[in-house]
């Protein structure tokens, strides 16, 4: 599933081509993916000029300007990809649909945007700006973890309590907002924190070590343009880069890449995810 430096990335690319541009057109080629697309999408959206593109979490936030947001998340192998004005000309009047696409916005600079998503656990849903903040998707979730606000005392508060392995605490997108399994693992590896540490015990400077870890990590996954396992690549079709930088995750048997010990890094099942640690480093 594609995690908070993939959808930033995502986002990035479609603000180049959507911001202050009206939606021409919507295709919505099925009733539903994950769950029923909202009745009247396509008319709802059409016509009206997108503002600006903004990301919560995992989720991509397109605002127009009546107040209408459309909240998309790509689920497990959904991808949102560009077609640019000249191609698009170049290809001729008619709308050619490609297999799995179940979306498309036709922008009013010539450009589509293709929603792609073959295994359907992606979703789309409409809302107000002024009510965004109570949507059920969106209410329960935690404090973004990118900027300077997110410090160790509000991670310690957030964790303070929690009889969880912190590993399944930060994957609890009521904790932090928009954590995966990935960039987990290669937190608390920079944090030297075993992913078996019961969460309560992340305070003071263990929570600043955490807190920064992970504002570094996701930071240099988005200059990355994130990472490409399996799906995920950016609007213009370029994969990302950050699985050459991975520490530990997808790394068992290797040697620790910053420490002298003789073990390997190891994988342990936690809440049914493969948590790859140092044992020797992270206490």
């Amino acid at each position: 599933m594609p995690e908070l430096p993939e959808v930033e990335t995502v986002r990035r690319g479609l603000a180049n081509v959507m911001e202050g541009r009206p939606l021409a057109r919507v295709h919505v080629m099925r009733p539903d993916l994950r769950f029923p697309f909202p009745v009247g999408m396509a008319e709802s959206l059409q016509g009206r000029v997108v503002t600006r593109l903004d990301r919560r979490a995992k989720f991509l936030l397109v605002h127009c300007d009546d107040g209408t947001v459309l909240i998309i998340h790509l689920g497990m192998s959904g991808r949102m990809l560009i077609e640019p004005a000249e191609e698009r000309a170049a290809a001729g009047p008619d709308l050619v649909i490609g297999k799995h696409e179940h979306v498309i916005f036709e922008v009013g600079n010539g450009a589509l945007v293709r929603f792609i998503d073959p295994r359907r656990f992606g979703m789309m849903d409409l809302a107000h700006e002024k009510t965004l903040h109570s949507h059920k998707m969106l209410v329960n979730l935690g404090p973004e973890p990118t900027g300077d606000d997110f410090t160790g005392p509000v991670l310690a508060a957030r964790l303070k309590g929690k009889r969880t392995p912190i590993k399944s605490a930060l994957l609890d997108q009521r904790v932090v907002a928009g954590l995966g399994n990935i960039y987990v693992c290669e937190a608390l590896f920079m944090a030297g924190l075993s992913p078996r540490r019961l969460a309560s015990t992340i305070q003071g400077r263990r929570a600043d070590r955490l807190a920064q870890a992970i504002r570094q990590v996701l930071a240099a996954a988005i200059a990355a343009g994130g990472s490409t396992i399996r799906d995920h690549v950016a609007p213009s079709g370029e994969i990302g880069y950050f699985q050459h930088s991975f520490k530990v995750y997808g790394r068992e048997g290797e040697k620790c890449p910053d420490c002298d010990c003789d073990g390997a890094i190891r994988r342990l099942v936690q809440s049914g995810r493969s948590s790859f640690y140092c044992a020797a480093r992270q206490r």
